[in-house]
This record gives structure tokens, C-alpha cells and sequence, in this order.
């Protein structure tokens, strides 16, 4: 059933899009209580609380093939017969790493935000916010959350407790947690050191010890980052392909003549982590890819460092040397780049943190059944810089799931529907 109406009929059905319902099932949804359980009338706001749908037959005369005064002595062979049920859907994803990122649009009640007063939705859809550089922080054991910090999700049963099962759960180009957008529950612990690594593996960058040695930890095809091995600027153990080393992040140079993606020109919005989306394009290609062309729409309107990304394999311009001499192929001392996934996104449920510890959720800690506003892909643009707790990772808004996503996410989403009443 459809309909623009919070309740509904066609002929001798009626149904209504229900936001909730009683907590036990003994309990009728009826007309004297239906306006507790029916989503708004508003559209927009009613198609964004609705969970459940009753569907109710209006009764119909019925006459028995046998009397009935065969079960019941006295019964007469007519009556009516009607029907009510009550049914909804659970969502979610698959495949996914164990991450939450707080809503960096997250709205107040005032219908105001420290990024604009953009939404998430308009975020994505809005070319010159798409582009905007977020620094996201951990999340730290006891403070609290806000738009751009980020935490861990409580991992799949089996991985294991600590930091380091944790990071290998990150790392990891097959990950294998589900999780619904109504029912996420953090982890808690301290999780730094190898979380820094296992974000860095994407990138080629060897971690500390013997950890994520193994094809599934293999860096992305494009490793580009504005760096070179032992400050020598000719790619060897950095992308070049031909290098004796995987490199590990206190081995790299970063900076001029090499350049990774630019960050923002300045950082106006959510305290000086989100940029202004206005990122130098122009010195970035000349110092990659000198007097090479580009599409000539990004002179009108600037792509997302993702959209120059991609477009960098597309053409095969990865391994091209920079004015320093750094390529975007990995180290052949790496582990070969992974290709059934891109390497570079980094994939998240997304929660209005302040909304939930104003409820009295602790993201730091241990916080179970925490609705979802979308789930979303990240683009990590440079590797992480430090181990510590408060270390920055940097990354573009990618994508998002629901009616203003692009649809790059449909593949981890699953909806079940279940009869509930």
C-alpha cells in the first residue's frame, strides 16, 4: 500500500504507517489510540518516523461450507470476518566496518548547525559542501561526543576483545560486521596505536610490528600521498612501484616537491575541523602530472578530491611521477593492492551523537540499541599522522545512505521485513 496519507483506504481496505507500537502485543491499536502510534501527517516528517504499517480488512459477511453447529451447538453458519496486522522492516548493512562517525550536519532544535546550516542529505548533494574537508577525532574515554568525532562499534561475536582484534576488523579488506540502523552499540576501551595502522595500511605504509601482513591488509591501488621514503624524493619504498621496502610512517617525508591531496583553504565551520570545500586543485595536477590535462568542467566547478582520485586511475595516471618522483603505485615490498574494494573508504554508521548524550548515552563507553541516521562512505585523503588518542583523520563525505544518497551503498544494505502483530 502507498499513499500521501498518514492513514489510508482503497474499497475495503484501510491502512495507516504507524512510528511505533504497544509494547504488548495483548494491547490494540485502535481508534481511541492511534494518534500515540500513527506517524505524522506531515509527509515529509511522517516518511522519515514511519516503521510500521497495520493494514485492516473491513469485515465481510461469510457463510460456512458446513453448519456450523457441527463445532459449536447453536452457532449460525454466517458471520463476519475481518483481519488486522501489523508489519515493518529492519535495515541495515553488511560488510561494514565496526566505525561511527558523528553527524558533522547533526541539526539542533532550532534547525542549526556549526557546518552552515546544511544537512547531511544536502551535504552530498550539494557539490561545493560534497568537497568539504572533515577532520574527524576519537572519541575519548569520558568526553563527550560531537559533530566530527568518531568511535568504534561493539565489532561481530568471535573477533575478539582489544585494541589490536579491533584494528584488524578496520584493516581488514573483507570485514565482515552487520549491523541495523536502529540497534548499534559502541565498544569501549582504549583503542589507539594499531587503529593508526590500520588505517595506514591503505596507503602502503608497513605497520609497527608484524601486524596486518597478509593479502587482505593490502593497500589500495592509488597511494598517492605527498611523500617519500627517507626524504630521498625518488619513490623508492613509497609508491614507486620498484622500491626495496614497504615503508613505515616515521620512514616518510612529507611536503614540497611532493604533494598529497591539498586540505581546505581555510577551515570555517565546526570549530576549525570542517573546511570551506575550496582545495588547490591547480597545484596539485601540475605538481603530479605537470602539463597532463584534465576535464575541463573542474575549471567551473572543483571536483571532490574522490572524483580526481578515481579519475587518476580511470587514466591511467597512477603511475606517474610527481615533480618529486613519487607514483601512486604501491611498493612492491607491500602486499599486493587490494582491487575487489576501494581501499580508500572508510565506512561508517553515522549518529546524531548530541542528541544521544543528551539522552544519556555514553559514546565513550558502552552504549547499546543507538538508532542510525544513515549509514556512510568516507574518502580518506592523507594517512594518519599520530597514534595518540586525539589523532586526526582526514576525509571527504562520500556518500550516504537513504533518498539523497547516490546509491554507491545499496550493495551493503539489507532489509528484512517481519510480521509483528
Amino acid at each position: 500500500p502507498g499513499g500521501t496519507l498518514n492513514c489510508n483506504n482503497a474499497g475495503n481496505i484501510s491502512w495507516c504507517f504507524l512510528k511505533a507500537i504497544p509494547a504488548a502485543d495483548s494491547t490494540p491499536i485502535t481508534s481511541a489510540n492511534l494518534a500515540t502510534y500513527v506517524a505524522s501527517s506531515t509527509q515529509a516528517v511522517g516518511e522519515a518516523e514511519t516503521r510500521f504499517i497495520q493494514v485492516t480488512v473491513a469485515p465481510t459477511g461469510f457463510a460456512a461450507f458446513f453448519p456450523a453447529s457441527f463445532v459449536t451447538s447453536g452457532a449460525s453458519s454466517t458471520f463476519s470476518v475481518g483481519a488486522v496486522a501489523v508489519a515493518g522492516f529492519t535495515s541495515g548493512v553488511c560488510n561494514f566496518t565496526p566505525v561511527f562517525i558523528c553527524n558533522p550536519y547533526e541539526m539542533d532544535s532550532n534547525g542549526t548547525n556549526n557546518a552552515g546550516n546544511y544537512t547531511l542529505q544536502q551535504a552530498v548533494s550539494n557539490p561545493a559542501v560534497h568537497r568539504r574537508l572533515i577532520e574527524l577525532r576519537k572519541v575519548g574515554n569520558g568526553a563527550a561526543a560531537g559533530p566530527g568525532n568518531f568511535g568504534f562499534l561493539e565489532p561481530p561475536p568471535g573477533v575478539g576483545n582489544g585494541a589490536q582484534a579491533l584494528a584488524q576488523t578496520i584493516a581488514t579488506s573483507t570485514p565482515i560486521g552487520c549491523y541495523e540502523s536502529g540497534s548499534v552499540s559502541t565498544k569501549t576501551g582504549q583503542n589507539a596505536g594499531p587503529v593508526q595502522d590500520a588505517f595506514n595500511v591503505r596507503f602502503g605504509i608497513k605497520a609497527n610490528g608484524s601486524h596486518f601482513n597478509s593479502p587482505e591488509y593490502g593497500p589500495a591501488s592509488n597511494v598517492r600521498k605527498g611523500a617519500a621514503a627517507g626524504g630521498n624524493g625518488n619513490g623508492n619504498g613509497n609508491g614507486g612501484g620498484g622500491g626495496n621496502q614497504c615503508p613505515q610512517y616515521n620512514q616518510l617525508t612529507f611536503g614540497s616537491p611532493n604533494m598529497g591531496l591539498p586540505r581546505d583553504a581555510t577551515t570555517p565551520y565546526m570549530s576549525g575541523r570542517m573546511g570551506d570545500g575550496n582545495w588547490d586543485l591547480s597545484g596539485y595536477w601540475s605538481t603530479n602530472f605537470g602539463s597532463t590535462s584534465h576535464p575541463s568542467s573542474w575549471d567551473t566547478t572543483k571536483p571532490t578530491r574522490y572524483e580526481v582520485y578515481k579519475y587518476e586511475m580511470a587514466q591511467g595516471l597512477v603511475g606517474t611521477a610527481s615533480a618529486g618522483g613519487e607514483v601512486g603505485t604501491p611498493s612492491n615490498a607491500c602486499q599486493p593492492p587490494v582491487t575487489s574494494v576501494d581501499r580508500r573508504l572508510l565506512y561508517g554508521a553515522i549518529l546524531n551523537c548530541n542528541a544521544l548524550e543528551a539522552a544519556g548515552n555514553d559514546l565513550s563507553g558502552h552504549s547499546t540499541n543507538l538508532p542510525v541516521e544513515a549509514f556512510g562512505s568516507f574518502f580518506l585523503t592523507e594517512p594518519v599522522a599520530s597514534a595518540s588518542d586525539d589523532a586526526s583523520v582526514m576525509v571527504e563525505l562520500v556518500d550516504v545512505t537513504g533518498g539523497a544518497g547516490q546509491g554507491t551503498l545499496d550493495n551493503f544494505l539489507r532489509d528484512e521485513a517481519q510480521l509483528y502483530r
